[in-house]
């Protein structure tokens, strides 16, 4: 007789997304199709896939997950950010709660929920076939959608707040986010995710932008979850001519984190700017792997990823600019700066650059170390206390990608809880 912990993890996984139905089974069909056939055929990636090399999914593999569609907000209270006034889409255990958000009518704005959102919307979106497991999960039995559209030649002032709280026991979320801006538009989004402190969780949000000629967009995703949360963001950005994205990725807390952000520069003259930090403790782990697609010429990318990992932290950071033959007078940069605090961290960092045009400027880097001791030398003989002294560099060494995130109350929220947690001198 075949008992529960004799079922393969995958196998549990498959049933069940057999048991739910996708919010997207209406308006992509065909995607949740290819999903499902892929899920079959699909392995829960280990250290043996190249991708997955250093982050290990054993532990989400043991547990046993469910989903649940319990909306108590117990623990909504702590999402907000003083002083943003915004448009606030709130999820509670991946399923979209249209009581918690507060959704006022803007004009040239389009917000649509699940049954709401039809193939007409989700037309300019290519998703693509899952690139493994997890993915194939998500768009099998997507929980909840939410669709977010900017008419032509509008600027949205009002900025919107997308939240994530995760506070179920064992519960296994499956949001799916789609933004649309069309041309000349513009927006500000920031995105976060939280979780609560008893509650052992698996997000695995799947985010979808589309950027038409001469727009423009700031998404801030801030991940702010606790010690029991695994997390994965699939997160898909495709710029059309002259358009402009600037994404930042700010790993403030979280047991498990990874990130996977693929952007895709479809035309010419586009700007992209992917930005990052990650402040790991204890045995947290965040991984973040990129990819920047070049595609026609005449476009500029920079990617600037720093991390401080204390404790027995671990770090990932792969990062790939993907240059084709007709992309010339191209523009990339690329920075991965770490600061190891606790002496049994671990970083391990993977730029790359695989090039096929020969007109192009093109550089990355990579430095891992420890604290400048001579700068606290230099601190402590003013009068600093060794941890002041410490926050001080801390702050000093994240404060360029802080300096990134554009709209003032969601940097000063950010500042503020770092500061909580002992991690910045403010």
């Amino acid at each position: 007789m075949e008992t529960t912990t004799d079922i393969r993890p995958k196998d549990k996984m498959i049933a069940l997304s057999e048991s739910a139905v996708s919010a997207l089974s209406a308006a992509l069909p065909e995607v949740v199709a290819n999903a499902k056939a892929q899920l079959q055929q699909l392995e829960i990636p280990t250290t043996r896939n190249e991708e997955w090399k250093y982050t290990r999914t054993t532990r989400i593999a043991a547990e046993s997950w469910s989903i649940q569609k319990d909306t108590n907000p117990n623990g909504l209270e702590n999402t907000i950010i003083d002083n943003l006034d915004a448009i606030r889409i709130v999820f509670i255990n991946g399923f979209f709660s249209a009581e918690k958000s507060a959704i006022s009518a803007v004009e040239g704005l389009t917000i649509l929920s699940n049954e709401n959102i039809t193939s007409e919307n989700l037309k300019k979106f290519n998703v693509a076939s899952p690139a493994n497991f997890f993915e194939a999960l998500q768009q099998t039995s997507s929980t909840s959608a939410v669709f977010i559209s900017v008419d032509k030649n509008t600027a949205i002032e009002k900025p919107l707040h997308i939240v994530h709280l995760t506070n179920a026991p064992q519960a296994l979320a499956l949001p799916s986010v789609f933004v649309n801006v069309e041309t000349s538009a513009s927006i500000n989004i920031t995105e976060s995710f939280h979780g609560f402190e008893t509650a052992k969780t698996l997000t695995i949000r799947a985010l979808h932008i589309n950027v038409e000629a001469n727009a423009n967009i700031e998404f801030n995703k801030i991940q702010a979850e606790k010690d029991e949360q695994f997390h994965i963001s699939v997160d898909n950005v495709n710029i059309a001519n002259d358009g402009r994205s600037n994404f930042n990725t700010l790993t403030v807390d979280g047991g498990w984190t990874r990130n996977d952000l693929h952007i895709s520069l479809g035309g010419q003259n586009i700007e992209a700017n992917l930005n990052g930090f990650y402040l790991p403790r204890g045995s947290q782990l965040v991984d973040n792997h990129t990819k920047v697609d070049h595609r026609f010429p005449h476009c500029n990318s920079n990617e600037l990823y720093k991390g401080i990992l204390f404790d027995q932290s671990q770090g990932v950071f792969n990062g790939k600019v993907y240059v084709r033959k007709d992309a010339q007078k191209t523009n990339a940069y690329q920075n991965n700066a770490n600061v190891l605090v606790g002496e049994d961290a671990q970083m391990n960092t993977k730029p790359e650059l695989e090039i096929y045009a020969d007109d192009v400027k093109c550089s990355h880097g990579t430095t891992t170390g420890q604290i400048d001791e001579s700068a606290m030398f230099y601190l402590r003989a003013r009068g600093l206390s060794e941890d002041s002294a410490r926050k001080l560099l801390t702050t000093a060494f994240i404060n360029d990608v802080l300096n990134k995130v554009e709209n003032e109350s969601v940097r000063t929220h950010i500042i503020e809880v770092l500061a909580h947690k002992g991690l910045l001198y403010n």
